[in-house]
């Protein structure tokens, strides 16, 4: 896919409509044939020229910690259609609904809300395509009630999938995965973000080069995709000659984790590595882990997964968040070249100083993506043909091929350090042998 630098001239007026999508009644002109999706959603929106004829939806956690995070994703997903004209190639009229899988009273995704939602998404002819899940739990959930949508499957694009298992094997799969995801025997998921596996390897490398050599490894308790981190470090960090200090699962609801690491201090580590998710009480974590330890720039360095890359981090936990590091995989929106430059420019023109959150380019590159499948696939079955072995040139997020796993290839992953706002520390590609060793299978 070859994509043109010019951005439409609607985006910023489209931008701007994203970021206040609403539940409320009524919606623009265009969409009166589209069947809007019966779930925890937002407003259609539409501001092609002529009338709508089928309707991609997000899925993401609007509520909680990630609720800014997903708001600029939206965003990002509504610019890029903006920019194409709200259409796929000359025939299809594309029109958009952001969904939450989130609940208010606890800001996480729910296991419930993620199985109506795709059964919703399944069950409504128009709908031709997902952009999400963000957390990787919910896609499990999802991925196989769209693989037997009437149609041939609904495709599903993830601007944040992590988890390994939904794609390949690894050490901490089961026996069935991640065949059980895709019952008609046929893939229908793809992302644009790299997996675990890479993002454990590249943190461990970056580890190594800052001189750690006994790191602790906290995982919040069953979490499928905070196991996989953990221990997709630990493989690649034992490959590369360190030794681990120890492996603890912690418990999200705890109220202090002071005992906690009191058993890292015990242990003579020099470093934590948190593999968890901000709403996994990790504001209490990094609290716990500075007051008993030292700051993260000292003794005892903070390493953290993506879950923690975004800027509800550091303002939700103060001047304590400041010298630890983050992860993410693929690349921070400053490192972004040509289109992908253009394209955060044209973000941050409406953001303000909001600092742009790091997953919102990867939601317009899952967009961009979709959006070609669909011109060439032209219904659900033909764009989920397209999807697989789809080459991106110079995209959003860069070049790179979507593999017969559904994985982007070559897959780069970033290192950020905390401030006042993240600041990218090294960007890293790790060699196949490190990701192999942190896939373990």
């Amino acid at each position: 896919m070859r994509r043109r630098l010019a951005l439409g001239s609607g985006a910023g007026a489209a931008l701007i409509a994203a970021l206040a999508i609403s539940a409320c009644g009524g919606g623009p002109t265009g969409i009166s044939q589209i069947q809007a999706v019966n779930a925890d959603c937002g407003d259609v929106q539409y501001a092609g020229s002529s009338k709508a004829q089928k309707l991609i939806v997000s899925d993401l956690p609007l509520k909680g910690d990630s609720a800014e995070r997903s708001r600029q994703m939206n965003a990002a997903i509504i610019q890029e259609l903006a920019r194409k004209g709200w259409q796929a190639g000359q025939q299809i009229q594309l029109a958009f609904q952001a969904c939450d899988d989130s609940l208010g009273t606890t800001g996480e995704w729910d296991e419930g809300l993620c199985r109506s939602n795709a059964q919703a998404y399944a069950s409504n002819p128009d709908v031709i395509g997902v952009i999400g899940t963000y957390n990787s739990g919910c896609a499990a959930i999802e991925i196989p009630i769209l693989n037997q949508a009437p149609g041939g499957g609904i495709p599903m694009v993830s601007p944040g999938n992590t988890l390994v298992c939904l794609t390949q094997t690894a050490r901490t799969c089961k026996p069935n995965e991640p065949d059980v995801y895709y019952p008609s025997g046929k893939r229908n998921y793809v992302r644009v973000v790299p997996n675990d596996a890479v993002q454990g390897a590249g943190l461990a490398s970056f580890a190594k080069e800052a001189g750690i050599q006994r790191p602790m490894v906290l995982i919040a308790a069953d979490d499928p995709t905070s196991e996989n981190q953990g221990r997709s470090f630990i493989g690649a960090a034992q490959s590369l000659g360190m030794q681990i200090a120890g492996v603890e699962h912690y418990d999200p609801n705890a109220t202090s984790y002071a005992a906690l690491m009191q058993k890292v201090k015990s242990s003579g580590a020099d470093a934590v590595v948190l593999a968890a998710i901000l709403e996994e009480n990790g504001v209490q974590m990094i609290r716990d882990k500075v007051a008993a330890l030292g700051p993260n720039s000292g003794a005892v360095k903070l390493l953290a997964f993506d879950g923690f890359a975004q800027q509800a981090t550091i303002d939700n936990t103060g001047p304590v968040a400041q010298g630890m590091y983050v992860s993410l995989p693929g690349k921070v929106p400053s490192a972004l070249t040509g289109a992908g430059e253009v394209f955060v420019k044209e973000v941050r023109a409406q953001l303000g100083d909001q600092p742009l959150e790091v997953f919102a380019p990867y939601a317009g590159q899952a967009a961009e993506l979709l959006i070609e499948a669909i011109r060439k696939g032209d219904t659900r079955a033909g764009t989920i043909d397209e999807l697989i072995g789809a080459t991106v040139e110079d995209g959003i997020t860069g070049t790179f091929t979507i593999t017969a796993s559904g994985d982007p290839e070559p897959a780069p992953i970033s290192v950020q350090r905390a401030d006042e706002r993240f600041a990218l520390a090294r960007t890293i590609v790790p060699p196949p042998p490190l990701v192999g060793a942190a896939r373990g299978g």
